[in-house]
């Protein structure tokens, strides 16, 4: 089996049935991936995968932190034990570290995740952003102006995302506050579990 078809065997399990609008957007973005193996030769069926993979942090049994590029990356690297490269991307993809910043994670992105090299991140960048939520193609000012009119204004800077506290060890864990156990976290609007929010994704393509 490919590594290709690993990471869509992956992605499929946590994704299709839980959240199929997320499904069928990384499945846009691996369609773009695929696209620019001219471009990018031995590592397109990297990107491919990452592309495909990207997203799984939002997967429900997942959601630990609550950051899905932390979570889902963290999956990849303790129960899949998957490629570190591959690892990277999907912990640093579309500057994860900007939003991360935002909540207070950046620390523990930088320190489990390297960034990934800037051609590869970048394509994964361009592959995310030029793909709809329903995985169509898009210009990248549609996709803003449509994550913008979804989610609106950012959070404010440094704020932590809700529900968490700091245990003994130093990791975030989602608290639920009527019954003191844990449980996933939203970070963001109501129309999908999780998303980026529209000046985040603005601040994104702009360090792009």
């Amino acid at each position: 089996m490919s590594h290709t078809a690993q990471a869509e065997d992956i992605a499929r399990s946590l994704l299709e049935e839980p959240l199929p609008r997320r499904w069928a957007h990384v499945q846009g973005v691996a369609d773009t991936a695929r696209g620019l193996s001219g471009v990018l030769g031995g590592k397109a069926e990297l990107l491919t995968a990452a592309a495909v993979l990207h997203d799984i942090g939002y997967a429900p049994g997942l959601r630990d932190c609550g950051f899905h590029p932390l979570d889902g990356a963290r999956y990849l690297r303790d129960v899949q034990h998957a490629d570190g490269l591959l690892c990277r991307l999907v912990a640093n993809h579309s500057c994860a570290i900007i939003e991360a910043e935002q909540y207070g994670l950046a620390a523990d992105l930088a320190r489990e995740f390297k960034p990934a090299p800037r051609g590869l991140a970048d394509a994964l960048i361009y592959c995310d952003m030029t793909t709809s939520p329903d995985g169509q193609r898009m210009t990248i000012e549609q996709r803003l102006a449509d994550i913008r009119a979804r989610y609106g204004p950012a959070p404010p800077r440094h704020q932590r995302p809700p529900a968490l506290r700091t245990v003994p060890g130093g990791r975030d864990q989602p608290r639920d506050p009527s019954a003191g156990r844990r449980r996933p976290v939203t970070l963001s609007g109501p129309d999908e579990q999780g998303a980026h929010s529209s000046e985040l994704m603005v601040r994104r393509y702009d360090a792009w």
